[in-house]
């Protein structure tokens, strides 16, 4: 079961990522104060100390509760938690010694993370909080008071270790958390550019099956006529044996594309109703190829089976099977002569390979191949490639074409192993 989007989204996961950061350093922090308290070494105004870290087990326990919300996570409202972080480790510091402690460095970590997952205005923003808070520590705030002998030896001691302990905790969150949370970002935005890429796509793709849909009741009238007046041309040129030939493959043709568009409208409407049979890869195949070769009958090719066992089965849309014929039509647009088709299987793909004989791929236009209206031939429109990466990507597939060595084209058809691709 897939996961709503706004589950996935890289404000969420950062949040998530937020809220473990807080909980790190409200252990820390709790340490060290329990520490302070027990050694008697320091006298604090405890319970302003209590309260603030209180809060900020509060706002952890309230954000773990939002994010089970399904509403999404604004950028707004992600830079709002680093400003309320902000605010508590200001009221922290002003009751340990203000801008005189070490973890007064600690601002850094939430500008970094503000700076790696925010729009820049927000980071200006929160810079502006950051630097204000330190500003003001520098004036405002409450010195520590050791207690004991060698105060001032201890006093040096404790804000050793106390910036080595910050620099541990800010370095391991900079690189932990704030990578991962850069590359949600990332991750985000390349979502959206794939997203983006297939509307245009089913765009192109609705533009070319409206053009289809218009050309094919266009061509039910001209067909019907050209069938009639070849029936009228056979009889009154019976005794042409040269002519009745041509009639006659004239008459295939045409009745090969009247079954096509009448195969069209009732794989329309089975797909509409869902009435698609299953059936095993080999007799999808197979009967796709005895099609294929009464479209193409000049085409000669090997059909060799290399799986092994029981053969998959599997639900072939209509478009599934155009996806096919388009393939072994640009092969036998290549060259006609001794196709190679291969099917293979393992426990996860289906595999189909096309070995022509043409001349191959030419390296500068490589990448564009299955683009909408762009062909090497010369005919055509381009649209055969184009189709049928798309169907073949609805089934969950690829297909990569290969240039060989010694010429040629090896087309590699790669289909997900599964009872239903739809």
């Amino acid at each position: 079961m897939q996961a709503p989007t706004q589950l996935l989204s890289a404000s969420r996961q950062n949040l998530w990522r937020l809220t473990w950061i807080r909980l790190l350093v409200l252990a820390a922090q709790a340490g060290t104060l329990g520490f302070a308290y027990m050694s008697g070494l320091v006298v604090l105004a405890w319970l302003p100390l209590l309260v603030l870290l209180g809060l900020s087990l509060s706002m952890c326990i309230l954000t773990g509760l939002r994010l089970r919300a399904s509403w999404p996570v604004t950028e707004f409202e992600f830079a709002a938690h680093l400003a309320m972080d902000l605010f508590i480790h200001s009221g922290l510091l002003y009751y340990v010694g203000g801008s005189t402690n070490p973890f007064v460095a600690y601002y850094l970590v939430p500008l970094t993370i503000a700076a790696a997952t925010l729009p820049w205005l927000y980071s200006v923003v929160l810079s502006g909080l950051a630097l204000s808070g330190y500003t003001a520590l520098l004036i405002w705030y409450r010195p520590l008071h050791l207690q004991g002998e060698q105060v001032g030896e201890l006093l040096i001691t404790l804000h050793l270790f106390g910036m080595w302990l910050n620099f541990a905790l800010s370095a391991a969150f900079i690189t932990f958390f704030v990578a991962k949370m850069s590359q949600a970002v990332r991750e985000q935005d390349q979502l959206r550019a794939a997203r983006r890429e297939d509307s245009m796509r089913d765009q192109q793709l609705l533009a070319v099956a409206t053009q289809a849909a218009g050309a094919a009741h266009e061509l039910s009238t001209p067909l019907a006529t050209m069938s009639v007046l070849l029936t009228e041309l056979r009889h009154e040129h019976r005794a042409e044996v040269e002519l009745q030939e041509d009639l006659v493959l004239l008459q295939e043709q045409v009745k090969m594309c009247k079954g096509t568009l009448q195969h069209l409208v009732r794989a329309a409407e089975a797909d509409r109703r869902q009435t698609i049979a299953e059936q095993s890869v080999t007799s999808w195949l197979e009967a796709a190829l005895q099609r294929w070769h009464l479209m193409r009958p000049e085409t000669t090719y090997r059909y060799q089976l290399l799986g092994e066992g029981v053969a998959p089965t599997l639900m072939a849309p209509v478009d599934l099977t155009q996806a096919l014929l388009n393939l072994l039509n640009n092969a036998a647009d290549a060259c006609p002569d001794n196709l190679l088709i291969r099917l293979s299987w393992d426990q996860l793909w289906v595999l189909i390979t096309i070995r022509d004989y043409g001349a191959g791929v030419p390296l500068a236009i490589a990448e564009q191949l299955g683009k909408p209206f762009f062909t090497t031939k010369g005919k055509g429109f381009g649209l055969g490639l184009f189709l049928s990466q798309i169907s073949v990507t609805r089934a969950g597939g690829t297909v990569k074409l290969y240039n060989q060595e010694g010429g040629g084209t090896l087309t590699e058809l790669r289909l997900p192993r599964m009872h239903t691709m739809l």
